[in-house]
């Protein structure tokens, strides 16, 4: 690709005349083989770079010295030098050809095992449908549609057939398994009612169309007919037989003695069993049965109670009481009082209209 890419390129330079005839043509030119080795692989691609490198020296000796001897470098390379490739509908390691000939390997039906490559068996792998050894024939449960000297079309049978002459269900040759032939039809087997089946103790037979299925009875069963508790052999231990059911026994109610015994426990009844469970209002605490009551919690302090904004309300009263007591003093002339008075209210204001100016406000917006 490299090589396509670059054919009608020169060396880019001004003077391409002069350059061609002191540099050499481009098209022969180490500059060139640069540029498309450059981009060979992917800058991510390692095992592609490991190759370039591993083969370096041959695509330079193929470049300078047998290019024009062997023109196609695939071949000089990969299969002459390297010996890793064949010519397609070959293989292995002396290019043998492939089963039904080079030219069209596996009669087009297939492929060959090891195609183009030092490797394989050259056997066929056929398509779905085709088969023999050269995928010239139709497999099971295939018909041939249509051919000719070159070309087999295989379609398939109906789905009972394991050979046939046609699509149709009274074309069939043989039977698949699980089907047996009446008259060119396949007609499914019943190995449920034939004893064919093989199924565990405790399950039971479902025919189904070429084969059968064995599922679980129920629990109520030890071995079953088929589904459900009135289908049972034998009824399973905490159950008893009502006519042809199995049902369930209430061991609560049916025991003349209490059956759960510890403090405060009481019986739940299961299917085929029963459990012991703590009453109501009681929960099971190292394995007896107590009251559900949360833990005793410490006694609370006078202020744990109170919220951030009910400490903020007492500080503003007790700043109050003081501001108004010092007001009071001051207003009988005395000058101490006075001054501790107009200190304290311009430190109220400074505080509370800078680090609370906010809090401040939002009581103001909402009523407080």
């Amino acid at each position: 690709q490299g090589l396509e890419r670059t054919e009608h390129e020169g060396f880019g330079g001004g003077n391409t005349a002069w350059e061609e005839e002191k540099l050499s043509k481009y098209q022969h030119s180490e500059t060139r083989l640069l540029e498309v080795l450059e981009n060979v692989c992917a800058p991510s691609d390692f095992t592609c770079h490991q190759l370039l490198e591993r083969s370096e020296e041959h695509v330079e000796q193929w470049w300078f010295h047998e290019q024009q001897q062997h023109p196609d470098f695939f071949q000089w390379l990969c299969m002459d030098r390297l010996a890793l490739c064949c010519p397609p509908g070959t293989y292995g390691p002396d290019c043998l050809p492939c089963a039904g000939g080079p030219q069209q390997p596996c009669s087009g039906n297939g492929r060959c095992d090891g195609d183009g490559t030092r490797r394989g068996t050259g056997l066929c792998v056929c398509n779905t449908g085709y088969g023999g050894p050269f995928c010239a024939e139709c497999g099971d449960g295939y018909y041939e549609a249509s051919r000719n000297k070159s070309h087999l079309v295989c379609a398939e049978c109906y789905r009972a057939c394991g050979r046939c002459t046609g699509p149709e269900d009274s074309s069939c040759l043989r039977c698949k398994r699980g089907w047996v032939l009446h008259e060119h039809r396949c007609i499914d087997i019943d190995e449920c009612g034939t004893e064919m089946a093989h199924c565990r103790a405790n399950q039971f037979c479902v025919n189904t169309e070429g084969s059968y299925e064995c599922r679980d009875c129920s629990t109520a069963c030890i071995g079953c007919m088929g589904a459900g508790p009135a289908r049972c052999k034998k009824c399973n231990k905490g159950y008893w037989r009502d006519g042809a059911k199995c049902l369930d026994v209430d061991e609560c109610a049916s025991a003349e003695e209490p059956v759960c015994t510890g403090a405060q426990e009481v019986c739940e009844n299961t299917e085929g069993s029963y459990r012991c469970v703590c009453a109501r209002g009681h929960v099971r605490r190292d394995g007896q049965c107590v009251e559900d009551k949360p833990p005793d919690a410490p006694e609370k302090g006078f202020f744990d109670d109170v919220t951030e904004d009910e400490v903020v309300v007492l500080q503003q009263m007790f700043f109050g009481v003081m501001i108004c007591a010092l007001a009071t003093l001051a207003a009988k002339g005395d000058m101490v009082f006075t001054a501790i008075f107009i200190g304290a209210v311009a430190a109220m204001a400074g505080y509370w209209l800078s680090d609370r100016s906010d809090r401040v406000l939002d009581g103001f917006m909402k009523g407080r």
